[in-house]
């Protein structure tokens, strides 16, 4: 799994060389609020979802996210969630943000989710049983693979899924998700090392309003994890 088992450095000409310092990427999803945005940011947040979902109680329409993806600073990502959109709603959502990330949480096909042309994550629900590189197969050409909780309809509903169900293998970089706060985000960065790590409801001091102090609390915690794994290697 690209972002787990990662091989030790090759030595240096005056021994092992120190290991790099792996910077587990954040992704903060579900913001609806200026301040919201601005707070995420602050917090060290690589990338900011918005919910172009309209049964989600985080929901904006195109043009709202259109308007807070304004107030991203360069290299902070805007990323696009669908779920079972048409290609009408996804080419929305394109050109009030053009430069977004998309993210595919429904039911999508393989060629719905390459018919924009764009990078995309392809959320991957975690149920019992569950084929994780069989559907990591299918998707190849996503560039990376959003492992979320299975729960009644869509999203994960704040649960945590059973990260020992993740194979190693998976040929893709992998982004946990499901149920994340700050009190839990270290065990899961060191026991997953994921390439980023994806929270909503953990960060939030109601449905849909986040919460400064926990993205600052969520951020600072996964860079704790990532100096925890740099000097254990």
């Amino acid at each position: 799994m690209r972002g787990m088992d990662r091989p030790p450095p090759p030595p240096g000409p005056n021994g092992p060389r120190e290991a790099p310092l792996h910077r587990t990427r954040i992704k903060i999803c579900g913001l609806i609020r200026e301040a919201d945005v601005d707070a995420a940011v602050d917090a060290g947040a690589d990338a900011i979802g918005f919910v172009l979902y309209l049964k989600s109680p985080r929901a904006v329409s195109a043009e709202r996210a259109g308007e807070l993806a304004r107030r991203l600073p360069p290299f902070v990502t805007p990323v696009l969630l669908f779920v079972n959109a048409g290609a009408a709603e996804v080419a929305a959502g394109l050109h009030a943000v053009p430069h977004a990330l998309l993210q595919f949480h429904g039911d999508e096909t393989p060629a719905q989710c390459d018919a924009a042309g764009r990078p995309y994550l392809r959320a991957a629900r975690m149920a019992p049983g569950f084929d994780l590189l069989d559907f990591a197969a299918r998707f190849l050409s996503a560039s990376g693979l959003l492992l979320d909780a299975h729960v009644e309809g869509y999203g994960g509903g704040g649960k945590v899924f059973d990260w020992s169900s993740i194979p190693p293998g998976v040929p893709c970089p992998v982004v946990l998700s499901g149920g994340l706060n700050p009190a839990n985000v270290i065990d899961g960065v060191l026991r997953v090392r994921p390439w980023a790590v994806d929270v909503s409801s953990g960060v939030e001091s109601a449905r849909g309003i986040k919460d400064a102090a926990l993205m600052r609390r969520f951020c600072q915690a996964v860079r704790e994890a990532d100096m925890r794994l740099a000097t254990a290697t």
